[in-house]
């Protein structure tokens, strides 16, 4: 976990240097928000718009090593930036660009991971909507996490507003009724 974190602070160093709106996503928070549970990987969102996507990922690329053959291309038909760091650690980098994504990152908070270590992450109510929008049985575990350890500081109202158009768009019907019988 040491050297997840100390890659995740290298990149925030890096990502800060070159004036880009990130949080961090996916394992990191889980750590704070939920129940610890083994991640191996650095999630993050980057805000890049609808126009900026090519600048951001090539000035990632000239940083880090792409993980596919094609990663460049990849990331421009999918939104999503497939890394690795030199200490070896994969990074997964959202290209943010809907309102959604940038609450997210507006929302975010540095938080302590110790020996000098402040990282952004996404609040407790972005990871809870990101986590039902994914719907995995991993992320349902994570949800059941986050509502046990934040339960009387969730602003649910918040989550629900953000979920539902979300899920619209998914075709989602099940998912909010999940939610709702979890809480």
């Amino acid at each position: 976990m040491k050297a997840l974190i100390e890659t995740a602070a290298q990149l925030q160093a890096f990502l800060e240097a070159n004036k880009l709106r990130f949080c961090f996503i996916g394992g990191l928070a889980v750590q704070n928000w939920s129940e610890a549970r083994l991640t191996r990987d650095v999630d993050l969102t980057i805000l890049a718009g609808f126009k900026d996507e090519e600048r951001i990922i090539d000035l990632l690329l000239q940083n880090y090593q792409g993980r596919l053959p094609n990663t460049r291309t990849f990331a421009l038909e999918n939104r999503v930036l497939l890394l690795r760091a030199k200490s070896g650690i994969t990074l997964d980098v959202s290209l943010g660009g809907l309102p959604f994504e940038e609450k997210l990152v507006e929302r975010a908070q540095l938080i302590d991971f110790g020996n000098n270590i402040r990282l952004r992450l996404c609040s407790a109510e972005d990871l809870l909507v990101m986590k039902v929008f994914a719907g995995r049985p991993e992320d349902w575990r994570d949800v059941e996490g986050i509502l046990i350890r934040q339960r009387d500081k969730l602003d649910m109202g918040y989550v629900f507003e953000q979920l539902e158009p979300l899920l619209e768009v998914k075709e989602d019907t099940v998912s909010m009724q999940r939610l709702r019988d979890l809480l």
